[in-house]
């Protein structure tokens, strides 16, 4: 089974991505902010993480930047999944290494099939 670790601080967002990719067949873990993530990441190593970038104690920019250190997630895709749409927010979240930047408002049907391609 595919894991996904979707890192958002809106209820509503993480609740509907995670009912979306249980239905795809995932293995779906939750986290509110970078540093749940990062407590995640010491047991569990996920085929995908979605990760917003406005969050609480720890951005996302900042997360990457710390999963980029860990060796056991060389194969882990990273998804940046945010609201911010300036060309300068997406080109500094592709060059901290993120996989993807998709904007919101997304569509989830769209998200999950880019999700899918990136693992085949």
């Amino acid at each position: 089974m595919k894991k996904i670790l979707i890192a958002d601080d809106e209820h509503k967002i993480l609740m509907s991505l995670e009912y979306s990719f249980r239905k795809q067949g995932y293995e779906v873990f939750i986290a509110r902010d970078g540093t749940e993530v990062l407590d995640l990441l010491k047991t569990i190593i996920p085929d995908v993480i979605l990760l917003d970038i406005m969050m609480p104690n720890l951005d996302g920019y900042s997360t990457l930047n710390e999963i980029k250190t860990m060796e056991n997630l060389n194969h882990t895709k990273v998804i940046f999944l945010s609201a911010k749409t300036n060309p300068k927010d997406i080109e500094k979240g592709l060059e901290l290494g993120a996989d993807a930047y998709v904007t919101k408002p997304y569509s989830i049907k769209k998200l999950i099939q880019q999700i899918e391609e990136m693992l085949d």
